[in-house]
């Protein structure tokens, strides 16, 4: 593979074709039940085999969420999140607790991810954003990713990960691509990325890569997201590589990006919000968006013109968030705020409203460059 690809921008162009009165939609969404009563859940994810399809484990398909205590502002529980091991089995949930044990993880927090199954079965490893640092007094909005394997073992009444090895660091933000300055801070639209690292092997030639949200170094646009992605080498190192997408003067959060290999084309899905599209100028709805390519490395193409998969329905603009699309086709996210068609007044109704579980899944069909709820 050539690094002399060109990155594909997202542009303002293309989000001017959003039609909202024909454009897809999620179903709304009544409130769900949590799976365990005394967390919020987020941005949760399969153990995946090297293929992209969820790894059945034990009868069933483990699952890592973020979690945090049910605090009384629901957006505060990104400075406390932590990782949880849930195991799904038909339609019940069971809780295995965290994933790392404490003090392993060298952040204040533990930020999305991937998990991958190893080819024998016997060994999952963790792709994850490491937010913060240890012991810091102040939260900071630092974000790394880091890796770190452990053996499963599983069985009909148990599924046990451990124990896990000393997490290291996958890829750096060189300052020449990706931005290492996260001072944007965490205020709404604001917050720069290098985190949610997401595994995908091209079976092209075998090749392993992580994709990530990233944040362009060279910008003069506060509006500064990319999908970034590195390469695993011979040696098992990750060279960074130039970004794939980049919404430069746009978009500033193209979330969880992760790519499928359908029908011999390449999808790249990422999630985003209104409220961090570039003003004054178009604005996708919150939803889930994409492009198409004949190779992993481009060029893109927007699917439906606009890159807009579907979005939030226009009764509900805030139910769900953090898509993810498996290689089935089905469409996993969690519930957000539910029932709100503004912003929450203030931190009593956005704890009101906020589902904090997983969503109902959905599906999507693909034709090419069109894409579409089922």
């Amino acid at each position: 593979m050539s690094e002399a690809f060109a990155s594909t921008r997202w542009t303002a162009d293309d989000v001017a074709c959003i039609d909202r009165a024909s454009a897809s939609h999620a179903p709304l969404i009544q409130r769900q039940p949590r799976v365990i009563d005394t967390l919020d859940l987020w941005d949760y994810w399969p153990a995946q085999r090297t293929d992209g399809n969820p790894a059945q484990i034990a009868g069933g398909t483990l699952f890592i969420a973020l979690s945090a205590p049910i605090l009384p502002d629901p957006d505060a529980r990104h400075a406390v999140a932590r990782m949880r091991l849930l195991h799904r089995v038909g339609a019940d949930w069971h809780d295995l607790g965290p994933v790392l044990p404490d003090g392993l993880s060298p952040g204040s927090r533990e930020w999305s991810g991937s998990a991958i199954l190893s080819s024998d079965g016997g060994t999952i490893t963790l792709y994850y954003t490491v937010a913060g640092h240890r012991d810091e007094t102040e939260t900071t909005f630092v974000q790394r990713l880091f890796q770190t394997h452990a053996t499963l073992s599983a069985a009909t009444d148990a599924v046990i990960l451990s124990p896990w090895t000393t997490p290291t660091e996958c890829v750096a933000p060189d300052d020449v691509h990706y931005t290492s300055d996260m001072t944007g801070g965490g205020a709404i639209g604001s917050i720069k990325a290098f985190r949610d690292p997401a595994y995908f092997r091209d079976p092209a030639d075998g090749t392993e890569y992580l994709l990530f949200a990233g944040s362009l170094a060279q910008s003069a646009s506060a509006w500064n997201g990319a999908v970034g992605i590195a390469r695993r080498t011979a040696n098992g190192d990750w060279h960074l590589l130039p970004p794939l997408i980049d919404a430069d003067d746009l978009n500033n959060e193209l979330e969880r990006p992760h790519v499928i290999l359908r029908d011999g084309l390449y999808y790249l899905f990422w999630s985003t919000q209104t409220k961090v599209f570039a003003t004054p100028g178009p604005a996708g709805p919150t939803g889930l968006y994409g492009m198409v390519a004949d190779t992993l490395f481009g060029p893109w193409r927007p699917l439906n013109g606009s890159g807009l998969v579907f979005g939030n329905p226009p009764a509900a603009p805030y139910q769900a968030y953090s898509w993810l699309v498996l290689p089935d086709l089905c469409v996993q996210s969690f519930v957000d705020l539910v029932g709100l068609t503004e912003p929450p007044i203030d931190v009593a109704q956005a704890r009101a409203h906020f589902g904090g579980t997983p969503a109902p899944e959905l599906q999507i069909m693909l034709d090419g460059e069109r894409a579409w709820l089922a």
